[in-house]
């Protein structure tokens, strides 16, 4: 099993093109399962930085039905 990062928040930032969730570019996430354990440990080093400059996720509110 590879190791991934996806928290199963999946939008993209349309300023950076980097997914919400996880950080990561929708190239790396689409090549995730070809990558080295090198390639894939050094993106997963990355992710703390790239999602501290990305806007917070809401999060979902249950819906209230009077």
């Amino acid at each position: 099993m590879i190791e991934s990062p996806c928290n199963k928040v999946c939008t993209v930032d349309r300023a950076s093109n980097l997914c919400l969730g996880c950080g990561r570019t929708l190239a790396e996430i689409a090549e995730w399962a070809d990558l080295s354990g090198e390639e894939r440990a050094r993106i997963m080093a990355e992710l703390p930085a790239r999602l501290a400059h990305l806007p917070a996720v809401a999060t979902p509110r249950p819906l209230i039905v009077a």
